[in-house]
This record gives structure tokens, C-alpha cells and sequence, in this order.
């Protein structure tokens, strides 16, 4: 029996942009949830403004992914449209990099020893991972 990879890529790409839509919603409160708030009043304030003005500019950024993955994830998941194959690889780019930030750019103080920070690190970091291989699957995948 031969799996149908289309429909499938479609599904995923829609539950991606259900996914990204969250990760957007949530970025915008992230400082609220994370309890940064005081600490961000400490900054100075050129660097604060700059840490709320890149907030918002990766919402939008995340919210785009969802949006433009909602709309064509029919096209992505074809690849009949070129314009839909370089939106998925450079979608797939995003992710990939942002997975492999999880581990590289955040000190490891930040987790080790607590358990549910480990194991929402170690969440994290295959989720942006999936959301890589799924968009490069729409890009590259031979159907």
C-alpha cells in the first residue's frame, strides 16, 4: 500500500500554522508569563525598547509563517508553485535555526537540575525541529 504524502503534507502544514498562531500569542505575552517584567524595567532603556520592539517584530514574523502556511499550505504541500516551494524552505530555515539556537545560545543554568524547565527546553527544541522538517518536507520532499 502506498501512502498519499499530499493530503498528509497539507494536514501538517495546517496544524503548523495552528502552531505558529499559538507561538505568536504566546510571544506577546511572554514577558508577563516568564516573570520578566521587573527585570526588563532594570534594562536600560534603550535596551528595553529594543527587546519590546523585536517582541513584536517575531510575532508578526511567526503570525506571517501562519498566515502565508494557512492560505497556501495546499500549494506547499504540492509544490507546484515555486513562489509556495521558497516560502516553505525559507520557513524551514527559520525553524531549523531557531531549534538549533535552543541548545546553542541559552546557557544550560537556565534548566539544569529543575525538571520541568528541562524537559520544556528539551520540548521547545523539538518542536521548532519539527516545524523545520516539516516545511523543508514541503520544499524538498520527492512525492
Amino acid at each position: 500500500m502506498e501512502w498519499e504524502t499530499e493530503p498528509l503534507l497539507e494536514l501538517g502544514l495546517r496544524l503548523a500554522a495552528v502552531a505558529q498562531f499559538a507561538i505568536a500569542l504566546i510571544n506577546l505575552s511572554l514577558e508577563r508569563l516568564m516573570n520578566w517584567r521587573a527585570d526588563v524595567e532594570r534594562m536600560p532603556l534603550l535596551i528595553r525598547e529594543v527587546f519590546r520592539v523585536h517582541v513584536i517584530f517575531i510575532t508578526i514574523t511567526v503570525a506571517t509563517f501562519a498566515l502565508l502556511t494557512w492560505r497556501f499550505a495546499r500549494e506547499m504541500a504540492a509544490r507546484t508553485d515555486p513562489a509556495a516551494v521558497w516560502i516553505s524552505a525559507l520557513i524551514g530555515v527559520f525553524w531549523s535555526i531557531r531549534s538549533i539556537m535552543q541548545w546553542t545560545h541559552y546557557s544550560a543554568i537556565h534548566w539544569h537540575g529543575q525538571h520541568v524547565r528541562t524537559a520544556l527546553h528539551a520540548l521547545l527544541f523539538l518542536g521548532y525541529g519539527a516545524l523545520g522538517l516539516l516545511y523543508f518536507a514541503a520544499a524538498f520532499l520527492d512525492r
